[in-house]
């Protein structure tokens, strides 16, 4: 049973380290055509778009043996798609016209703080004393990143777009973890699906600007097709990303993952500096390692609380259950 366990939370981990490292991607590939004079609605939705028209055939196929299950959650996948997808890359797209990809980022996970307390009033269970030092310490790594006593103040609509990202991440693991009968799969791309719809309706009705710009953009200093960065976008920074986040999410739990996942800002600045020549100062990279102190706390935390769940139990040989 032990292994079994250890098993899960292996496979787990790789399919989030994998997924973090597809989300990554997203922000320096965006930000290449944003700079070329493409809006961020309309690099979102063809993102969204495309990993819908990819993902959907085969979501749909690997439900097709429970077809009642999709219908019943058809309200879950909306919610899903409205904040994972729609809230989520469209305040992270917008934001980052405005602020530096790491930046950004930082901001959007202060969701993991909403994903801990929102777990804690559906469980009425209070989280581990290192989860709550995850947190203290994952905030405190925001505060260096932004270097809020420094001289330079961000942009304060890149912030409050990256707020809005900040809502959908959290909406993102705290659905992607729910207890269900579809396939990781199906849940993605159906959540895609309703996330593209919602996209499309705010950009056909003019809240959000959508045209495109220059047929080429700047990648590492090489002027390449912008075709290249819209084709990385679609198939690895959100059909594949999608899919790894949420086998990652169910695997491990959503506190756990949404930490885990906060390595997505490591993996974000190192594409970041590769693609578009931007190198976190000091403070930046003295926060990215105080958010891997949390990540750390937590994973301790989350794995002291399910010894002692499990210790618990009357029925030793019952299944240790993966929070």
């Amino acid at each position: 049973m032990v292994e079994v366990v250890r098993r899960t939370v292996g496979i787990g981990v790789a399919a989030m380290l994998l997924g973090s490292f597809a989300f990554g991607t997203s922000g320096p590939f965006a930000k290449a055509l944003i700079e070329s004079g493409w809006s961020p609605g309309a690099v979102v939705l063809i993102r969204m778009a495309g990993a819908t028209l990819v993902l959907l055939p085969l979501g749909l196929w690997a439900a097709r043996q429970d077809l009642g299950a999709l219908r019943r959650e058809l309200p879950v996948l909306a919610w899903y798609g409205l904040l994972a997808v729609g809230a989520a890359q469209l305040g992270y797209f917008q934001a980052i016209e405005h602020l530096t990809v790491g930046v950004a980022l930082l901001i959007e996970y202060l969701g993991i703080v909403v994903v801990v307390l929102w777990v804690w009033l559906l469980t009425r269970r209070r989280p581990h004393a290192l989860t709550g030092v995850g947190i203290v310490l994952a905030v405190l790594g925001l505060v260096l990143v932004l270097d809020v006593a420094g001289q330079s103040t961000p942009d304060l609509v890149g912030v409050a777009w990256a707020s809005l990202a900040a809502v959908g991440l959290a909406g993102h693991y705290v659905l992607a973890g729910r207890e269900t009968r579809l396939p990781p799969l199906t849940f993605a791309a159906v959540g895609l699906f309703f996330g593209t719809l919602a996209l499309a309706l705010l950009g056909g009705l003019g809240v959000i600007r959508m045209h495109t710009g220059d047929a080429t953009v700047d990648l590492a200093g090489v002027a390449v097709p912008a075709w290249t960065s819209l084709a990385e976008l679609v198939l690895v920074a959100a059909a594949a990303a999608y899919v790894l986040g949420i086998v990652g999410t169910r695997r491990l739990g959503s506190t756990l993952a949404s930490f885990l996942g906060l390595t997505e800002v490591l993996f974000a600045v190192l594409v970041a500096w590769v693609v578009l020549g931007e190198l976190p100062g000091p403070w930046q990279l003295v926060g990215g390692i105080v958010i891997l102190g949390g990540v750390a706390a937590v994973r301790l935390g989350e794995s002291r609380d399910a010894r002692r769940r499990a210790a618990s139990t009357p029925d030793v040989d019952a299944p240790v259950p993966v929070p």
